[in-house]
């Protein structure tokens, strides 16, 4: 399963110390302006080695459109990107090639293939969203060009800290993707201090969309909801996701969480935009935990592939908290669904056209 997706489908290939990683995107509508220049801007954002808070490998993450593109427009035909790796160091991980990593997928690989890859953990490894990310650029130019969809993400939460405060304008400005620019120096502090012990922590990010209209996604078993949450959990490192309230309707009654409406639109948006599977026209709203990283220089009890038990390090390149380059990745998977269930709406109902009434989105909390 290294393909996800209906009429839009992406399937991702190569592994994070092999000479390159790419996807194929099977579905994509003709017309679509693209160029190898577009693909920079996120797969930067993605990427390791921008700042001192993430792992420091360095690679130039420049892609290569091998199809589906002719003159600077999508064809229809599956589009293939490529992105070779440039700075790789295999000998990092020669001490863990007989080694399972407490914590990492070293173990379960092992019993799933009988064979593994220990260079930055193979197929395992967060390296292969790179391809995720690049053809989420696609689905959001898309998205925008047809719908005025806009996807953005941010640093809901890192470790104990959350934001004080929510700017939107000042989330590209900081390695962090963080809302609220008083807290910068809190957080350089903190990551330092957590770099420095060889610890890490987790992570939560927030992810939404602006723009959708309301009736995409597909009852019982297309649950836009659902799907996002299969996507989002797909992730390297993701153990919760939530959609709009999520967790916290637990204790909410009834009365306050239901999403009441009026001609000026919803009061509230406790259902992250999503009604039976479908979205309602308000933002759609989802949050990602991320658990800790497991790579770390601080010894641990584990075993390897002879049985025996052994005290385990991890050396090379990590990152103390993969939360904080998450957030172009969540945003990618959540335009990747978008657009897939926009183009199965598209498909099915799109002779139905405009239905009244149509409900405001109403106040945007998170904004």
């Amino acid at each position: 399963m290294n393909s996800f997706g209906h009429l839009l489908r992406v399937t991702t290939f190569g592994e994070s110390h092999g000479p390159a990683i790419g996807c194929v995107i099977d579905g994509c509508p003709p017309g679509i302006a693209i160029a190898p220049e577009d693909f920079v801007q996120d797969l930067a954002r993605r990427a390791t080695g921008t700042s001192r808070h993430t792992s420091q490998r360095h690679e130039a993450d420049a892609v290569e459109i091998l199809s589906g593109v002719y003159e600077g427009l999508t064809t229809g035909t599956p589009i293939a990107l490529l992105v070779r790796n440039t700075d790789a160091r295999s000998k990092d991980y020669s001490r863990i090639g007989e080694q399972f990593r407490p914590g990492h997928a070293d173990y379960t690989y092992w019993h799933k293939y009988g064979i593994r890859d220990p260079r930055g953990g193979g197929r395992s490894s967060a390296r292969e969203t790179t391809m995720r990310v690049a053809a989420a650029v696609i689905a959001k130019k898309w998205l925008a060009d047809r719908y005025g969809v806009r996807v953005q993400g941010w640093l809901s939460q890192i470790g104990d800290i959350v934001p004080a405060g929510f700017d939107a304008g000042v989330i590209e400005t900081n390695p962090f993707f963080w809302p609220h620019a008083p807290q910068f120096v809190e957080l350089e502090s903190y990551m330092d201090a957590l770099r420095k012990s060889g610890d890490s922590v987790g992570a939560r990010v927030t992810v939404v969309a602006d723009g959708v209209p309301p009736g995409w996604g597909e009852p019982i078993y297309g649950k836009l909801d659902g799907e996002l949450a299969a996507a989002m959990m797909s992730i390297n490192a993701v153990k919760g996701v939530e959609i709009g309230a999520g967790f916290a309707s637990v204790s909410q009654k009834g009365s306050e969480h239901r999403d009441e409406a009026t001609r000026d639109g919803f009061a509230s948006n406790h259902a992250g935009g999503i009604l039976g599977g479908i979205s309602s026209g308000q933002q759609v709203l989802v949050s990602v935990a991320f658990k800790p990283t497991s790579s770390l220089r601080l010894p641990g009890r584990g075993m390897d592939v002879h049985g025996e038990e052994t005290e385990i390090v991890t050396t090379g390149r990590h990152d103390p908290c993969v939360g904080i380059r998450a957030t172009p990745i969540c945003e990618a998977m959540l335009a990747l669904v978008l657009m897939d269930q926009a183009l199965r709406h598209r498909a099915q109902c799109g002779d139905v056209g405009a239905v009244s009434p149509r409900i405001p989105a109403g106040r945007d909390p998170k904004r």
